[in-house]
């Protein structure tokens, strides 16, 4: 009876690491096909050109070494594999990080954009060539967005279909109220000089009105961070001033379980006080 037990058991157990095994391998494929496909996707906006599988096999170094590394370091498996998953996920947030960045600079060109356009108008020069003219002078990254809208109209895409393509890129407010307006003087005329200036000014308003709330929150911001690494820090000073009591949070099961509280609080504090001060303008 006992071996039938054992028996049965082990194939219960045999078919269970199948099944894990078959649902890992399809959630790594799953990942990866993910993470190549959004940094092909998000760096071609950067203008950066790279392989997605070499981005991804440097990902998978970076993270294997990361993790032996620490765990030769520390001796702490947890802490090793906790590393290893941040450092796999971590270049998708820095993407959607330089994305934001990116947008962020660019709106804060657009307005001067706009003004020489408008002057250029007001000289009689016409908007493509006004637009060649100043994308050649401006930095990036509107450089870079204007100059390929005009690169995609000597292709022979329409001049809507290529403002159309640069909202697609850049999906800003200020994007939008640019290439409506243009849109619009296309179909049906109108002092279009005057329209950007409007526009223009509007735009100056709003950074202006931004960066002051920026600057009113910016005290949230700095407390969340502070009060998110303050226990992990007096984790530490405990740990060098008593290691014998501290073993007990590293090594044991209760330990990590409250470290595990820890770290959801912390994260849970963090997103009330992301939320609190994320006005949006």
């Amino acid at each position: 009876m006992i071996i039938v037990f054992l028996l049965c058991m082990t194939i219960v157990a045999g078919v269970a690491a199948w099944m894990i095994q078959g649902w890992c391998k399809t959630a790594y494929r799953r990942y990866q096909w993910a993470f190549q496909k959004e940094a092909k996707e998000r760096l071609s906006e950067f203008f950066l050109f790279f392989d997605p599988a070499q981005l991804w096999f440097a990902n998978l170094l970076l993270c294997t070494g990361l993790t032996l590394f620490i765990y030769m370091l520390s001796g702490l498996l947890w802490l090793a594999g906790g590393a290893g998953v941040v450092t796999l996920f971590a270049p998708q947030f820095l993407i959607a990080r330089w994305r934001r960045r990116r947008l962020a600079r660019f709106d804060e060109q657009l307005p001067d954009l706009l003004a020489a356009l408008a002057a250029a108008l007001r000289a009689g020069s016409g908007v493509q060539a006004a637009l060649r003219h100043i994308v050649l002078q401006a930095p990036a990254p509107l450089a870079q967005e204007f100059g390929l809208m005009l690169r995609e109209q000597r292709m022979g895409v329409s001049f809507e279909q290529a403002l159309a393509s640069l909202y697609g890129r850049v999906p800003t407010e200020g994007t939008g109220l640019v290439v409506s307006s243009l849109k619009i003087a296309v179909h049906s005329g109108g002092n279009l000089a005057e329209t950007l200036e409007r526009i223009a000014g509007t735009l100056r308003a709003r950074l202006h009105l931004l960066a002051k709330v920026h600057a009113l929150t910016s005290q949230g911001r700095l407390q969340a961070w502070v009060m998110s690494c303050l226990p992990f820090a007096l984790m530490l000073v405990l740990e060098r001033l008593d290691p014998d009591s501290m073993a007990y949070l590293w090594n044991t099961p209760a330990g990590w379980a409250v470290l595990g509280v820890v770290i959801g609080l912390e994260l849970t504090g963090a997103l009330f006080i992301r939320r609190i001060v994320g006005i949006d303008v």
